[in-house]
């Protein structure tokens, strides 16, 4: 298990500096530090702006479905993550609170509304809102400062894992050494064979705040994978941002 551990965060990492992009400037060559000093280093660059207001491009593939579609995202940070899918017209809307997950789809004439058990089912692990969040963001969905860390480093990338475990999730976070985001995280069931990856090929400096350029979700749940890749097209920060949310009268509830 340790053998098939070890390589599984080797693959990762090689993968992920293999696609990396230093759309921020030169690289930074990772030296020598402990673990709870490349944990505070990441949190002191998470996302300090309230709101979002971004357009991105999105590629969804489960293996039935490939489909490429325009995504309009508006995050007003721990309160709510808005979300509206295009292609010619509207496909869906989504609105996502600490609490519920509410979503509607004009062309389908569908709607859902209810917890976060829809995206554990898209994403293969338990998922909170926070976690999401961060997972958009660039960060990590376990707090690491809360949580005593390993560190090596591993391809020039920072791999933390949490040093105590319950046997059934294993967790690595690869913190970038020249701007300590995320270069990539993953959750895995060792027993339930679900798996989350989450890669951040590229970053984008914004108004002094690093913004994920891509992400690249791969999630499987036994022999089903699907992957969720967006591309940053432009973000503005900080900005007036609807986020109403109104399911029209006649659509049919689905319970996914």
């Amino acid at each position: 298990m340790k053998v098939l551990k070890y390589l599984l965060v080797c693959l990762l990492v090689f993968t992920s500096c293999k696609a990396k992009k230093y759309v921020m400037g030169t690289p930074v060559i990772a030296e020598k530090m402990s673990a709870k000093k490349v944990a505070k280093k990441h949190v002191s660059v998470y996302f300090d702006k309230q709101t979002i207001d971004a357009k991105l491009s999105a590629n969804f593939d489960n293996g039935k479905i490939n489909q490429s579609i325009s995504v309009y995202m508006r995050i007003d940070k721990d309160k709510v993550i808005w979300l509206k899918g295009t292609k010619f017209i509207t496909i869906f809307k989504a609105k996502i609170t600490p609490t519920s997950v509410s979503y509607y789809s004009p062309y389908a004439k569908n709607y859902f509304e209810g917890n976060f058990s829809i995206l554990e089912k898209i994403l293969g692990t338990e998922i909170n809102y926070n976690q999401l969040q961060n997972l958009l963001l660039g960060q990590s969905i376990l707090d690491l400062k809360e949580n005593k860390q390993d560190v090596e480093i591993v391809n020039n990338t920072y791999v933390l894992r949490p040093q105590s475990s319950d046997g059934v999730f294993h967790k690595h976070f690869g913190v970038n050494p020249g701007h300590f985001k995320l270069d990539f995280q993953s959750v895995i069931n060792v027993f339930t064979d679900q798996m989350l990856q989450v890669k951040y090929p590229a970053y984008r400096m914004v108004k002094d705040e690093i913004f994920p350029q891509e992400i690249n979700i791969q999630a499987k749940q036994g022999k089903q994978i699907t992957k969720i890749d967006f591309t940053l097209k432009s973000v503005e920060f900080n900005t007036a941002i609807d986020t109403s949310f109104s399911i029209p009268n006649g659509y049919k509830r689905i319970d996914l």
